[in-house]
């Protein structure tokens, strides 16, 4: 049995990411494909726009043959927490063979490379990144002047170090070398729009061009030929009843927060320093839209997506102290499963005699199965993050919030 895992967040899911599925489990002549998937808030510090239930049925119903969610930790921080939660978890599973993602550049050998310049750091390196960062550069531009200045010979493409697929490729790599783990990589050349193409050019368009289309044109019949058949069934089923659910919608719920933590402040929360923390405070009181919020807190060295993933953690009281704890005890504590197919019984069984964390599958039984309090603690705010989005679609669509203990994991 040979099985390939992806990273994902599906928000939403598209032509591309099924061809991305079909590919993986070809050129790696994979039998099952295993995807940890974001749940129901996203790296870009946003809730996702269809809930994870939707985005589960989604993916298995197009290749995938097991859905487990991401920890909110991980999947609402920055590439390299985001990677090495989501390795972590591939790699505990004691199953994965290969990780394939996409990229711009469609190089592994190319990536990889680069990717050890940023795991090794020589003193050269680290000179110029502390340069660039005194100098007010956020760090993954400092840490790309860095690598342009020392090892100018692994940029073919100048491109290379500023698309979002191939930023997240190299911290997937960081994170396995860093694991010295088993998993092979493979990556698949970007088919159809570019990463922040906003217009629908079928059969694949951008996830941010189908968002778009969603959020301003309010007619869903647009995005037909960019997903699907059965995933836009799904859609047209849910259309104004559970989504969508749009970065604005949390900003009601995130001023009450700002409101009642203002005078202790922010710098408890994950990635939130003293200068960041000051002017939230002294900014958000004047602010009645979330979007202005973020592009007035954004700065030269803090970028839109960095401001809108920091309020976010306000938001779902993701703290600092927890992350470190978490990193610290290798990442992740237990897989959590959102879906699966009923013929995935070989895959499942095979990860219960390997795996090295328990494999959830039912929540009411989760607490019982991880012997770790921190471990319980990242399950808590799980469920807790959940319940929000839930709080969202209610104050949104009027539908009676479901406890998500009550939610059965999806099987198709």
């Amino acid at each position: 049995m040979r099985t390939v895992g992806i990273i994902a967040e599906y928000n939403p899911f598209h032509n591309g990411h099924a061809y991305q599925i079909a590919k993986a489990k070809e050129i790696t002549a994979a039998d099952y494909c295993i995807v940890v998937m974001s749940g129901n808030f996203v790296q870009r510090g946003t809730p996702a726009i269809i809930n994870k239930y939707l985005r589960t049925q989604a993916a298995l119903a197009n290749g995938a043959d097991l859905v487990i969610e991401l920890p909110v930790h991980f999947a609402s921080g920055s590439a390299e927490y985001f990677a090495s939660g989501a390795i972590a978890i591939l790699d505990k599973l004691g199953v994965t063979d290969c990780l394939c993602f996409g990229s711009e550049c469609g190089d592994i050998h190319a990536l990889t490379a680069i990717s050890q310049v940023f795991i090794s750091e020589n003193n050269e390196f680290k000179k110029i990144l502390k340069q660039q960062m005194k100098a007010g550069y956020s760090y993954p531009k400092a840490r790309n002047d860095a690598l342009i200045a020392t090892e100018p010979h692994l940029i073919k493409d100048p491109e290379l170090l500023s698309s979002p697929n191939n930023i997240l490729g190299l911290e997937y790599l960081k994170a396995l070398k860093k694991r010295n783990s088993r998993i092979e990589s493979y990556t698949i050349s970007r088919t159809g729009s570019d990463y922040h193409d906003t217009g629908l050019n079928a059969p694949y368009s951008s996830a941010l061009a189908i968002r778009e289309s969603i959020t301003m044109k309010q007619d869903i019949s647009l995005i037909k030929d960019q997903v699907p058949a059965a995933v836009y069934t799904a859609l047209l089923e849910n259309y104004g009843k559970t989504f969508p659910i749009l970065p604005e919608d949390i900003y009601a719920l995130l001023q009450y927060k700002l409101f009642t933590e203002q005078e202790k402040g922010f710098t408890k929360y994950f990635d939130i320093d003293s200068d960041f923390s000051d002017r939230l405070k002294n900014l958000f009181p004047y602010f009645t839209e979330y979007t202005t919020l973020c592009e007035t807190l954004k700065s030269k060295n803090t970028t839109y997506t960095k401001v809108s993933r920091n309020l976010l953690h306000i938001l779902l009281n993701i703290y600092q102290e927890d992350l470190d704890i978490f990193c610290s005890e290798d990442y992740v504590y237990y897989a959590r499963m959102l879906g699966f197919k009923k013929d995935a019984g070989p895959l499942l069984s095979a990860i219960k005699s390997n795996a090295s964390i328990p494999l959830l599958s039912k929540l009411a039984d989760a607490i019982n199965c991880i012997s770790s309090e921190n471990g319980k603690r990242m399950l808590h705010q799980d469920i807790e993050a959940s319940h929000i989005y839930d709080l969202l679609i209610h104050q949104k669509f009027h539908q009676n919030p479901q406890n998500e203990y009550a939610k059965p994991i999806v099987i198709v």
